[in-house]
C-alpha cells in the first residue's frame, strides 16, 4: 500500500499489545488473571507507548480451550470479572490514548452455547443448520470408528467430527469436540454474528482480532482429505480460504464497520493463508480486513512428525519468508508483524539464546520491518520458554490431546516428545507475567494456573522499569521511532545480503530518506559488506548504548547486536 505520511492509515504507525488474561495480572487471588489486573497494570502500557491492546477472549466459556470456546458472547465470564469491569478497562485505555480490541472467536462456539444447544436438540430445529451436521459414512454403524461423514482430522488430534447419541449424526469441530464448527453458508448465523460485533463497537470496542476467520468459508460438499500417517485426512484444502470467504468478510465489512469511524482496527488470523490472498484479504479498496497474520514464518522448523517434532532453521530460510511477504504485500495491502502470541513459543527462546541482547536485536529486525507491530505480553521484558521438566506440566488443551495420541500410537519416544514440547508447545507463552522477583512473581498472591517461570527472579518488569539498558527500555525506543520516523512506518523495504547465515539486512526509503538496518542474529561477532555505503552513518537506533558511527571497510558488528543507520547525504 504506497501512501504518504499525511494520509496513511493510523495503524501503520501503530504498535498493538496482547494481553492473554488468565496469564497477565490477578488481582482476587484465585490465581488466574482478570480484568482489574490489567487495570491494575494500564500504566505499564502506556509508559510502554503502545497504541492498542488486544484482548484474548474473556466472554463466557466453560473454558476448555482457555477461553476459545465460548458459550455467550455478549457477557464477561466471572472468572475474569465483569462488564463493568470492562468498561472500566475501556475507559482507562482510552484516557491514555489507548485503544481496545477485542478477540472475534465465530469460526465455531462452545457445545454449550445457546445456539448449540438448541441445534443438537432435534434434526428438524430451526437452528440445526446453524451447524455443520451430517450422517454416518454409508454402509458403517453410527459412531463406530471410521463411521465419521469425512476422514478430516481436527487441529486439536483425532477426527474432526463428534458422534451426537441424540439426533444419530455427527457435527464437524475442526478444534476440540467443544468447539462446533458454526454453518456460516447460513445466513441467520452471519446476521446474528454481525449484530453482536455491532454491539460491541456501540459499547466502545475498537475493533477486532478475528481468530482463524479465514475458515469460516468451507467447500460444502465436504470431500475426504489426503490421508496420514495417523489414518486420518488433511481436510485444510477443503476449509481455508474457502470459496467464498473474501465475499463474506466483505459482507462482514459493509454490514459492520462501512460508515464508522476511521479509526477502527480489523486483522484476520488466518493460517495457511497464501501470499495472494493476504493480498486481496488486506487490499483497502476490497474492503475485507486491515490485515492478516501469516503463519509461514512461524510454521518454520517443523519435522516430519509435525509441530512437536522440531528441526534447525537456517537464518536464510526466515529471510526468505519473510521478504517475500515484504515485498508481496509493498505495493497492496499491509503486513502485521509479529514473533509470538499465545500460540506460539517466546521468540527469544526459538531465535535467540535466551539473553537480554538477543530479545534487543530481535525485537530491532522485527519492529524495523515495514508493517504494524505485535508485542506480546512479557515479550518486552524477555520472557522465554517455560522449561517445564515434565509432560504432565503441559496444560493446553492442543499438548493433552497430541500427547494421549502419540503414546497411544506409540509413535514417539518420551525424551523426544519432552524437547518437542519444549521447543513449541504454546502454555511456553502462558506462563504468567513476571512483574517482579517476589513469590509467583507478582502476578497472584494464590497458587497460579499455571506454573510461574522460574526465571522472574532475574527477568522482571520491576527489575528492568528504571534500567534504561533493559529489554523493557529497548522496547519503549522501538515504539517511539515507529511513532516519530515516518520512514519506518511508510518506507519501502530491499532485503540485503539474503545469502549471509548470520546477519539479517534491509533498507528503509520513504522518498529521499534512506535508513539501513543490520542485525547480527548471533552470539559471535561478525563483519559485513552490506553493499550500502554506511560510513560516518548517523546511528539512530542501537541495541548497544555505546555504539558510534560506522568506520571505512566492512561493518563491524558484536553479538546480538542491531543498528539502524542513516547514511549521510
Amino acid at each position: 500500500m504506497t501512501v504518504s505520511p499525511d494520509d496513511a492509515p493510523w495503524w501503520t504507525r501503530a504498535v498493538v499489545y496482547q494481553i492473554y488474561p488468565r496469564s497477565f495480572a490477578d488481582s482476587d487471588g484465585d490465581g488466574v488473571g482478570d480484568l482489574r489486573g490489567i487495570l491494575e497494570h494500564v500504566d505499564h502500557l502506556a509508559d510502554l507507548g503502545v497504541d492498542v491492546v488486544w484482548l484474548s477472549p474473556i466472554y463466557r466459556s466453560p473454558q476448555d480451550d482457555n477461553g476459545y470456546d465460548i458459550s455467550d458472547y455478549d457477557d464477561v465470564d466471572p472468572l475474569f470479572g465483569s462488564l463493568a469491569d470492562l468498561d472500566a478497562l475501556i475507559e482507562a485505555l482510552h484516557a491514555r490514548g489507548i485503544k481496545l480490541v477485542m478477540d472475534l472467536v465465530v469460526n465455531h462456539t462452545s457445545d454449550e452455547h445457546p445456539w448449540f444447544t438448541a441445534s443438537r436438540s432435534a434434526t428438524d430445529d430451526p437452528r440445526r443448520d446453524w451447524y455443520w451436521w451430517r450422517p454416518a459414512r454409508p454402509g458403517t454403524v453410527p459412531g463406530a470408528p471410521g463411521a465419521e461423514p469425512t476422514n478430516w482430522r481436527s487441529f486439536f488430534s483425532g477426527p474432526a467430527w463428534q458422534y451426537d447419541e441424540a439426533t444419530g449424526e455427527y457435527y464437524l469441530h475442526l478444534f476440540s469436540r467443544k468447539q462446533p464448527d458454526l454453518n456460516w453458508e447460513n445466513p441467520q448465523v452471519r446476521q446474528a454474528v454481525y449484530a453482536m460485533m455491532r454491539r460491541w463497537l456501540d459499547r466502545g470496542v475498537d475493533g477486532f482480532r478475528m481468530d482463524v476467520i479465514n475458515l469460516v468459508s468451507k467447500v460444502t460438499s465436504l470431500p475426504d482429505g489426503v490421508v496420514g500417517v495417523d489414518g486420518l485426512g488433511d481436510g485444510s484444502p477443503y476449509y481455508t480460504c474457502g470459496p467464498r470467504i473474501h465475499e463474506l468478510l466483505h459482507e462482514m465489512h459493509e454490514e459492520v464497520f462501512a460508515g464508522r469511524s476511521g479509526q477502527l482496527l480489523t486483522v484476520g488470523e488466518t493460517p495457511g493463508v497464501t501470499l495472494a490472498d493476504a493480498v486481496a484479504f488486506t487490499d483497502p479498496a476490497r474492503g475485507e480486513v486491515d490485515m492478516v497474520f501469516a503463519f509461514e514464518h512461524v510454521d518454520l522448523g517443523r519435522g516430519p512428525g509435525g509441530k512437536f517434532d522440531p528441526v534447525p532453521v537456517r537464518l536464510t530460510e526466515l529471510k526468505e519468508v519473510l521478504g517475500r511477504w515484504q515485498a508481496g504485500l509493498g505495493e497492496v495491502g499491509w503486513n502485521s508483524l509479529y514473533w509470538s502470541n499465545h500460540d506460539q513459543p517466546r521468540v527469544v527462546s526459538r531465535w535467540g539464546d535466551e539473553s537480554p541482547a538477543s530479545a534487543k536485536a530481535l525485537a530491532t529486525l522485527l519492529h524495523l520491518h515495514r508493517g504494524t507491530p505485535y508485542v506480546y505480553q512479557g515479550e518486552e521484558l524477555g520472557m522465554t520458554n517455560a522449561h517445564f521438566t515434565a509432560v504432565e506440566q503441559y496444560q493446553d488443551i492442543e499438548v493433552v490431546n497430541y500427547v494421549a495420541q502419540v503414546r497411544a500410537l506409540g509413535l514417539v519416544d518420551e525424551a523426544h516428545l519432552l524437547a518437542g514440547l519444549a521447543t513449541t508447545s504454546r502454555d511456553n507463552a502462558r506462563t504468567p507475567v513476571q512483574w517482579d522477583a517476589g513469590p509467583n512473581a507478582g502476578f497472584t498472591s494464590g497458587e497460579p494456573w499455571l506454573t510461574v517461570n522460574p526465571n522472574h527472579v532475574r527477568i522482571n518488569a520491576a527489575a528492568q522499569r528504571q534500567d534504561e539498558t533493559s529489554v523493557l527500555a529497548h522496547y519503549r525506543r522501538l515504539i517511539a521511532l515507529r511513532h516519530d520516523e515516518p520512514t519506518v512506518a511508510l518506507g519501502d523495504f530491499t532485503m540485503l545480503l539474503p545469502e549471509h547465515e548470520q546477519v539479517y539486512a534491509f533498507t528503509r526509503r520513504l522518498g529521499a530518506d534512506l535508513l539501513v538496518v543490520a542485525v547480527n542474529v548471533g552470539a559471535e561477532p561478525v563483519e559485513v559488506d552490506l553493499g550500502v555505503p554506511v560510513e560516518g552513518a548517523e546511528v539512530v537506533h542501537a541495541t548497544h548504548p555505546d555504539a558510534v558511527a560506522p568506520g571505512p571497510g566492512p561493518l563491524r558488528l558484536r553479538g546480538w547486536e542491531a543498528l539502524v543507520l542513516r547514511p549521510r547525504g
